[in-house]
C-alpha cells in the first residue's frame, strides 16, 4: 500500500501561522495606502519552498499547505480593511477596538472557508473554472518539487525562466514602489470639444501575466469595460452636464463619485445571473459533498484527493456561527427581531457574494476580484433594507449596514482567495479537507493580529488622511451614508444594471450560436469598475496569450511559467517594500530616486517582448 505524503505537519503549522501574519500585516498598509492588496499564494509557495528546503523530508504537499494557510490570512486582511476602517470614518468607533476586529474577522473569515467546502466542488469540477493564480501556484510548487527531485535539461530550463522572470518582478516591483524612479502607470487625459476622454496603462508585469493566464477573451472583456467607461461613459457624462478646474481631477473625480457605480450596477446584475447559471453546479456540488458523507464506508471509498470537511458539519458549523453574528449586529441595534434578521441577511449575502468571488477569481484571478465591488452591493442593500426598517433618523442605520458589509466582504474575501489555493491542491494532488482546515487556521491567527496593525497604522499615520487615504473603506462609508443622506448616484447604478442585462442577452446570443468567443458580464463589470491603468496591461497579456498558443503543442508550458515568475517577484517585492515603512513607521523609508514619469515604459516594452519571445518558443 503506497504511503499517504505528509501534509499537515508540525513545521507547515508553524511556518503557515508566521507567514499568515506578516502576510496580513504588510497586505493591511498596502491596502490602507494604495486601496490594492497582493495575493500572496505564490509568494507564500516560494518562501515557503525556501524554507521547508531545509529539511531533510518536506514535500510539494506541505508547501502547498502552508501557502494555503498563508494566503487565508492576506485575503482576510483585505476583508478588514476595505470595510472595519468606515466605522472610524463614520464616527461609530472613536478608535479601533481589538477584540472587536478580531470577532469581525474571525467570524466572517470562517464562515467564508466553510462556504468553500460546497463550492469547491461546484466551481473547480462542476464548472471547471479556470483559476489562473492557481494554475500559477501549482506550476510554482511542480517547478520546484522537479528541481528538488531531478536534474534534467527541462527542469534546469524551467527553474531558469522562473527564476528570471521572477527578479525581473522584482526589479520593476522595487524601481517603481520602492525608489520612485517612475510612476506606476502612463495616462493620457485630454479634452475634445466639450468632452474628457481618458486611456492608461499600468506597468505592472504582474498583471500583463494575468492577462496571459486568462486569455484572449477575458482580456478582452476586461478592457471592453475600461473603454465603455474612459471612452464612452466619461466623454457622454461630460458633453452633458460639463466639468469645473482640472481636466485631470476632473476625469478623476466624475470616475469615482459617477461613472464607476456602472461598474456596481453591472456588478449586482451579473451576480444574480452568475448565480442563476451557477445553480445547477452548486446544487451538484452541494449534493455529491452530502452523498460523499452520507456513510463512513462511501468515505473511505472516496479518493483522498475527492475529501472535502464533512458537509454535516459545515451546516453545524454556520448554524453555530449565527450566535455570536446575532450578538455582534445586537451591539449596534438593540432590538433581538432586527439583529436576528441581519444575521439572516449577512448569512445569505456572505453565500451569494462568496459564490461570486469564487467565480470571479476563477476568470480574472484573485489579485483582481473586485471584492469592494461585491461589498458596495452588500452594503447597498442592507443600507436600504435598514432604511425602510429604521427611518433616516437613525444613527445606527450606517454602521449596522457597514457591519453586515464587513462580515461579508472577509467571507467574500476568503472565498475568493481560498477556491484558488483549493484549485492548486486540486491540480498538485492535495487532500481538500486538510486545506480546508489550514485555511481556518490562517484565518484566526491572521485575526489574531489585524486589530493591532490597524491600531499601529491609525496612530502613526491617521487612517482617512490624505497620507493614508484608505480609498475602499472610504467608499464603503460613502455608500452607507448616501443611501441614508439620499447622495447616491441612483442613476448610474440603474444604468450599469441595464448595461449588465444587455451584455447577458448577448452572451446568451453567443451561446446559442456556437460561438468560441462568450461575454461573461461579470468580466466586464469588473473592467468598469476597475481603473482602465488595470485592464490595459490585462489586456496586452491576453494578446501575448494569442498571438502565441498554436505555436506549440505543449500549450505554453515557458509562457505560463515567465508569468509565473512576474507574478512572484512583483508580490513578493511589494510585500517586501511595505515591511520596513510598516516597522520604521517612516514612509520616506526608501531613498527616493525621482526620475522621468514615463521611464518605466521603456523596460515594460522590453518585457512584452521578452514574454512574447519565450511564449513562442
Amino acid at each position: 500500500m503506497k504511503q499517504q505524503p505528509a501534509e499537515i505537519t508540525l513545521k507547515a503549522c508553524i511556518l503557515g501561522i508566521i507567514l499568515s501574519m506578516v502576510l496580513a500585516g504588510a497586505n493591511a498598509y498596502l491596502g490602507l495606502f494604495a486601496g490594492m492588496t497582493v495575493s500572496a499564494s505564490i509568494p507564500a509557495a516560494v518562501i515557503s519552498m525556501g524554507l521547508l528546503s531545509l529539511f531533510r523530508n518536506s514535500n510539494i504537499l506541505e508547501n502547498n499547505i502552508v501557502q494555503t494557510a498563508a494566503s487565508a490570512g492576506e485575503s482576510l486582511a483585505a476583508g478588514v480593511i476595505f470595510t472595519v476602517p468606515a466605522l472610524l470614518l463614520i464616527g461609530y468607533w472613536q478608535d479601533f477596538n481589538y477584540v472587536e476586529i478580531a470577532k469581525i474577522a474571525a467570524i466572517g473569515g470562517v464562515i467564508g472557508v466553510l462556504f468553500t467546502v460546497p463550492l469547491r466542488r461546484a466551481l473547480i469540477l462542476e464548472a471547471k473554472l479556470l483559476f489562473p493564480e492557481g494554475i500559477a501556484t501549482a506550476e510554482v510548487l511542480r517547478t520546484g518539487e522537479k528541481a528538488r527531485n531531478e536534474s534534467g535539461t527541462e527542469t534546469t530550463e524551467g527553474i531558469k525562466i522562473l527564476g528570471l522572470a521572477g527578479i525581473t518582478g522584482a526589479v520593476m516591483k522595487l524601481a517603481q514602489q520602492g525608489f520612485a524612479l517612475w510612476g506606476s502607470a502612463i495616462e493620457h487625459i485630454r479634452v475634445v470639444g466639450s468632452s474628457i476622454f481618458g486611456i492608461g496603462c499600468d506597468l505592472s508585469p504582474a498583471l500583463l501575466s494575468v492577462g496571459y493566464i486568462v486569455g484572449r477573451n477575458i482580456a478582452i472583456l476586461v478592457f471592453a469595460g475600461g473603454a465603455l467607461s474612459w471612452l464612452i461613459a466619461i466623454p457622454v457624462y461630460t458633453y452633458l452636464h460639463g466639468f469645473e478646474g482640472d481636466v485631470h481631477a476632473a476625469a478623476w473625480n466624475i470616475w469615482n463619485t459617477k461613472i464607476r457605480y456602472l461598474g456596481v450596477g453591472a456588478m449586482v446584475v451579473g451576480g444574480i445571473w452568475s448565480l442563476l447559471k451557477l445553480a445547477q453546479p452548486l446544487y451538484k456540488g452541494i449534493q455529491s459533498s452530502i452523498k460523499a458523507y452520507s456513510s463512513t464506508g462511501e468515505r473511505d471509498n472516496l479518493p483522498r484527493e475527492e475529501r472535502d470537511f464533512p458537509i454535516k458539519f459545515v451546516f453545524i458549523a454556520l448554524l453555530a456561527l449565527l450566535l455570536p453574528v446575532f450578538l455582534l449586529y445586537y451591539q449596534v441595534i438593540p432590538s433581538w427581531k432586527l439583529a436576528a434578521l441581519l444575521s439572516i441577511v449577512m448569512l445569505i449575502f456572505g453565500f451569494l457574494f462568496s459564490a461570486v468571488a469564487s467565480y470571479m477569481a476563477g476568470i480574472v484571478g484573485s489579485s483582481n476580484n473586485p471584492i469592494s465591488g461585491v461589498t458596495i452591493a452588500t452594503i447597498l442593500f442592507s443600507s436600504l433594507l435598514l432604511l425602510s426598517l429604521l427611518g433616516t433618523g437613525s444613527g445606527a442605520g450606517a454602521a449596522g449596514a457597514i457591519l453586515i458589509g464587513a462580515v461579508v466582504c472577509c467571507a467574500a474575501a476568503i472565498g475568493g482567495d481560498n477556491l484558488q489555493d483549493l484549485k492548486t491542491g486540486h491540480i498538485v494532488g492535495a487532500t481538500p479537507w486538510k486545506q480546508q482546515v489550514m485555511q481556518i487556521i490562517g484565518t484566526l491567527s491572521a485575526a489574531a493580529v489585524l486589530g493591532l496593525v490597524l491600531d499601529i497604522l491609525h496612530t502613526a499615520y491617521t487612517i482617512g488622511s490624505a497620507d493614508f487615504p484608505a480609498p475602499q473603506a472610504t467608499l464603503m462609508k460613502s455608500v452607507a451614508e448616501g443611501v441614508f443622506s439620499g447622495g447616491l448616484p441612483w442613476e448610474m447604478v440603474k444604468a450599469g444594471a441595464v448595461i449588465g442585462i444587455i451584455i447577458i442577452i448577448l452572451d446568451v446570443i453567443q451561446e446559442r450560436r456556437g460561438a468560441s468567443f462568450r461575454l461573461p458580464v461579470l468580466a466586464v463589470a469588473v473592467g468598469i469598475y476597475l481603473p482602465i491603468e488595470l485592464s490595459t496591461p490585462i489586456f496586452l497579456g491576453g494578446m501575448i496569450s494569442h498571438f502565441t498558443q498554436n505555436n506549440s503543442g505543449n500549450e505554453k508550458s515557458g509562457g505560463l511559467l515567465f508569468a509565473s515568475g512576474l507574478i512572484t517577484g512583483e508580490a513578493l517585492m511589494g510585500i517586501l517594500v511595505a515591511v520596513p515603512i510598516f516597522l520604521t513607521g517612516q514612509a520616506d523609508w526608501w531613498p527616493n530616486m525621482t526620475g522621468p514619469h514615463w521611464l518605466g515604459v521603456i523596460p515594460f516594452i522590453l518585457i512584452i517582448y521578452w514574454f512574447y519571445t519565450i511564449s513562442k518558443k
